[in-house]
């Protein structure tokens, strides 16, 4: 019984998972679509303008740079703590050093560890670079208020 849901649990967590988010996203935009449908049908039931716009796909907001800086810091912190952790949890699980060094917690923690680090030396190079390109922003947000 614990073979079975050894190989039950990995196909529903990297198949069935998946497969229904996808399903999920895309039942909820055809009822978003079929609610427009449904708003523009009765419209023209009663000979009201009809707005053609509402059927465009709205264009994803761009994220100023200061925006994008601060989630790569973001991200940087979040996956350097994950991995400091895993690396500290797999420390201290066993009795002994060579017991504790538990490979399923450690490798894990190793690769969030570098992704952390590599995030927050994006992070810095990044700042220095676009300081010119976010100081300009602050003043057209600044005039903008």
């Amino acid at each position: 019984m614990e073979a079975l849901s050894d190989f039950l649990i990995p196909i529903f967590v990297a198949v069935i998972l998946p497969i229904t988010i996808v399903w999920i996203v895309s039942r909820t935009r055809q009822n978003e679509i079929n609610r427009k449908t449904e708003i523009m049908l009765k419209a023209i039931e009663k000979g009201q303008p009809i707005d053609t716009d509402m059927f465009k796909m709205e264009p994803k907001k761009s994220h100023s740079v200061k925006k994008q800086m601060l989630d790569r810091l973001t991200g940087a912190c979040v996956t350097s703590l994950l991995g400091i952790a895993f690396i500290i949890i797999s420390l201290l699980k066993g009795d002994t050093l060579k017991e504790s060094v538990s490979w399923f917690m450690f490798i894990p923690g190793g690769i969030l560890l570098a992704i952390g680090i590599a995030l927050f030396i994006i992070y810095f190079i990044g700042k220095n670079m676009l300081a010119k390109e976010i100081e300009a922003e602050e003043k057209a947000l600044g005039e903008n208020k």
